[in-house]
């Protein structure tokens, strides 16, 4: 099979999830990626809450197709195998604070200046340059500091954070279109480049309609304040709607309810009063749902294409037969057993992803790649028997 990324190499000092589920992608599209860790202790997401068999579910999630290189970084011959990685590579990532390569000698000024062609990725809490580069970053703190918080928030509420690592994953998949987009560059300059997102940055982006509309009329635009869509309680469980491109969703939701016409009630006439008046709305639509389950509700806001969904639990979505149809449920070999994971959400058809390679055990792939760089298995038993690789 011939992989869309194929030939591309990447040099990846990626930890925990940001930088990891960005060269995961890179991986399963195709790209060589070696994974370098502290021969120590590996990446900080191997100890990650509750390991099975001495592996975590979190590191399993975020790094097959890649090969793993354990190395002792502060040493004079570790750099060394570095630099003869970097002389091969297309493209490095890293997700450490800004300083921390440049005090290893692995800054983007010194590795261009090596290879040219480099492009030298990088992802942060909040920038390599200004007022924050210095902080350390983490999900929460984007979502807080981005103003996520308060977004998710109900009306006078406190803030609420999103309970999945959301800034982390939307940094990640901006790197990656930021590689891709330099390594279409660097086919018509012939030049590599720097380039790098932050977990703020993400999750400003991801509210481009409501600062956007903060920032041209003053308002703020909140489309979980809107008491139509719901979550509503059924007798079973809870669905979710939309009335979007409805001329009067309000109304034909009462239809449906067998309600009277709310929509001529002068408390939920239009849009700003439905959000004035919205937790009594809210009550009197729940009220309706109450009375039957789920499916029945489901199958009565599809008769009239009404956008609607059930509320599911993740459990419940890894099981569903759309969610199996999409191939995002796969299964792969690991030495420590069959492992099922989350798949690629991206559809190539020509040139889909797939897993070639299981997360690597700690240093799995040392000698592998040791010998590609032309140690000697002599050399390479000397390095491991002066402790510079695992």
């Amino acid at each position: 099979m011939t992989y869309a990324l194929e030939g591309v190499r990447v040099l990846d000092f990626t930890q925990v999830e940001m930088g990891p589920v960005c060269t995961q992608v890179l991986g399963d599209f195709g790209a060589d990626v070696v994974k370098v860790e502290r021969k120590d202790a590996g990446d900080i997401a191997r100890g990650k809450p509750f390991p099975v068999d001495g592996e975590s579910p979190v590191f399993l999630s975020l790094n097959r197709n890649k090969r793993g290189l354990a190395i002792d970084l502060k040493r004079d011959e570790g750099k060394e195998i570095i630099l003869r990685l970097v002389d091969r590579a297309d493209v490095l990532v890293h997700n450490f604070r800004p300083e921390v390569m440049a005090k290893l000698g692995l800054g983007y000024e010194e590795l261009h200046k090596r290879n040219p062609r480099l492009i030298y990725a990088s992802g942060s809490g909040f920038g390599p340059t200004g007022p924050y580069r210095h902080k350390g970053g983490q999900d929460v703190l984007a979502q807080a500091m981005s103003g996520m918080m308060m977004t998710n928030a109900v009306i006078g509420g406190a803030p609420v954070k999103v309970n999945n690592p959301i800034a982390d994953f939307t940094a990640g998949m901006l790197l990656v279109q930021a590689i891709l987009l330099a390594l279409l560059a660097r086919e018509r300059t012939g030049r590599g480049q720097e380039v790098y997102t932050s977990l703020l940055d993400g999750m400003i982006a991801s509210q481009l309609q409501e600062a956007t509309h903060w920032l041209n009329t003053g308002r703020m635009l909140n489309w979980g304040h809107f008491p139509v869509g719901g979550p509503f309680p059924t007798s079973d469980g809870y669905v979710c709607m939309i009335g979007a491109f409805r001329p009067n969703p309000l109304q034909e939701l009462c239809v449906v309810l067998g309600l009277e016409d709310l929509s001529q009630d002068p408390r939920f006439a239009d849009n700003a009063s439905r959000i004035e008046h919205g937790e009594e709305l809210k009550a009197l639509l729940a009220s309706g749902f109450r009375k039957r389950t789920s499916a029945e509700w489901l199958r009565e806001l599809e008769a009239i294409d009404f956008l609607c969904s059930p509320v599911s639990t993740l459990e419940e979505a890894l099981d569903d037969p759309q969610v199996r149809h999409n191939q995002m449920v796969i299964e792969f070999d690991h030495p420590q057993g069959r492992v099922r994971a989350v798949g690629s959400p991206v559809k190539l058809v020509d040139t889909p992803a797939s897993v070639r390679i299981p997360p690597p055990l700690l240093g799995e792939h040392n000698a592998e790649i040791l010998a590609e760089l032309g140690y000697t298995p002599e050399q390479i038993d000397a390095l491991r028997t002066s402790c510079v690789v695992l």
